[in-house]
């Protein structure tokens, strides 16, 4: 059966090959609506595919976003990537994932695939060092990539973040202040994997401020532990089991809080009357927790919308744009029973309280 081309498409619906390109690219040139339903109903009675790879050859860009995320098995990255995916489905492209499993070297992997696919853009979740993945991009001329998830390390970074110093500072003040616990301790991240600008360093200096704002000290209390709920776990035992048993515990992820609650649990302490737990992320499993989870919530899907505009700008590329390059947005106080206050999980994983009491 004889290849289906675009002079098929254009001699069918009685217009040149050029329009027929306008109306699959839409654009660069506007076509008439009359002349667009002619061109699409040929399209469709001969089953024509536009060849992607030439077109991307062509334009040297491709449809496609890159995406690079520490652990999409985490559901923190899983629904950030599914933001992200219906977003720039909105805009007619389709996202690749990489994986990075917090490993420098299989980050640069991806950045180097990825950008030398002729993506539209590269969405960062990054764990490595800035300075690596700034050489790579600089070395390839007119990539566009946003950090999502990071605070910017230099001023011309393109970056979409939420105000994590102040979101862990908030929830961490609310269980000091309106609960009058002694102390609390911090589940931070493995001692190897702190990078300046990491939204866990950021929860971590938050969990500092509120210490000391309310005169409390953080030496001793900071407790290195992986990021995900199993590692969480194993940590959690030995450490409530221990006469070191902490009051409260903040954790810079809601996947440690589930581990914490699970290993709580196991050990017969109830949640909050002899431990009260608070995370970050408000991930919908945090709603259905037992007892749900006292969290940080972010605007996610805002924030995933506004890295694939970013990503998808050009103006970003003009020296001297006024496009604003870095969007920030806050974070807020989800106050459920795992903290110590009264109320009934949301089970559609909306808070079912906020702000702090």
């Amino acid at each position: 059966m004889a290849k289906v081309t675009r002079d098929d498409v254009a001699r069918l619906a009685g217009t040149s090959t050029a329009v027929v390109s306008y109306v699959i690219n839409d654009g660069p040139r506007p076509v008439a609506p009359a002349t667009k339903e002619r061109v699409l109903a040929a399209i469709e009675q001969l089953g024509y595919r536009p060849n992607s790879v030439a077109q991307a050859m062509a334009s040297r860009r491709t449809n496609l976003i890159g995406m690079i995320v520490p652990d999409a098995r985490q559901p923190f990255f899983a629904e950030m990537a599914h933001a992200v995916e219906r977003a720039a489905s909105d805009r007619g492209k389709l996202v690749l994932i990489g994986n990075s499993d917090y490993v420098e070297d299989r980050e640069m992997h991806y950045i180097q695939a990825f950008l030398g696919m002729r993506v539209s853009g590269l969405i960062l979740v990054s764990q490595g060092a800035p300075q690596r993945a700034a050489k790579e991009f600089a070395a390839m001329e007119g990539a566009k990539v946003v950090l999502l998830h990071r605070r910017p390390e230099a001023a011309d970074d393109v970056s979409v973040v939420t105000d994590d110093i102040g979101g862990a500072e908030m929830v961490v003040r609310h269980l000091l202040e309106v609960h009058g616990h002694p102390y609390v301790a911090c589940f931070g991240g493995p001692v190897d994997t702190p990078v300046p600008g990491d939204p866990v360093i950021d929860h971590i200096a938050g969990w500092q401020r509120a210490m000391a704002t309310t005169g409390q000290d953080s030496n001793g209390h900071l407790v290195e532990a992986p990021f995900h709920r199993y590692g969480a776990y194993q940590v959690a035992l030995k450490l409530l089991s221990s006469p070191q048993r902490p009051p409260a515990i903040f954790c810079s992820t809601d996947d440690q809080a589930i581990g914490v609650l699970r290993a709580a649990r196991e050990l017969n302490l109830r949640v909050p009357e002899d431990l009260a737990v608070a995370g970050f992320d408000d991930i919908p499993e945090a709603a259905l927790a037992d007892p749900p989870l006292t969290t940080v919530a972010s605007e996610g899907e805002a924030m995933a919308r506004a890295a694939v505009d970013l990503v998808l700008d050009d103006s970003l590329m003009v020296p001297g744009s006024a496009t604003e390059r870095v969007r920030r947005f806050p974070s807020r106080l989800v106050v459920r029973r795992s903290c110590g206050c009264p109320g009934e999980p949301a089970l559609d994983g909306a808070p079912s309280g906020a702000g702090a009491e």
